[in-house]
């Protein structure tokens, strides 16, 4: 069964983005994925509730920065995830 969390497509793009970089800014992650802020913020918590991610959140001189990365927890679900995607093509074709 797909998880549900990651079968968004929205939250797949972002993982996957995640697991392709060591970390990334919200500001990047945004742009990338053309969402707001508020649906962004929607997302990361989500994932972030399950472990999937890790949210850090740091000033720059007297500007707020927000870097998110992947957790070993993340890349599992993810990894997992992609397997049964193939298992479900394989079987469809």
């Amino acid at each position: 069964m797909f998880d549900p969390l990651l079968h968004q497509s929205v939250r797949s793009k972002l993982v996957s983005l995640l697991i392709s970089n060591s970390e990334l800014p919200f500001k990047a992650l945004k742009e990338s994925l053309h969402v707001t802020d508020g649906n962004l913020s929607s997302h990361l918590s989500k994932l972030e509730e399950a472990g999937y991610i890790a949210i850090e959140k740091s000033f720059v001189g007297k500007r707020p920065k927000t870097t998110i990365k992947v957790t070993d927890r993340g890349r599992e679900a993810f990894s997992n995830y992609i397997n049964e995607l193939k298992c479900f093509i394989e079987i469809c074709e």
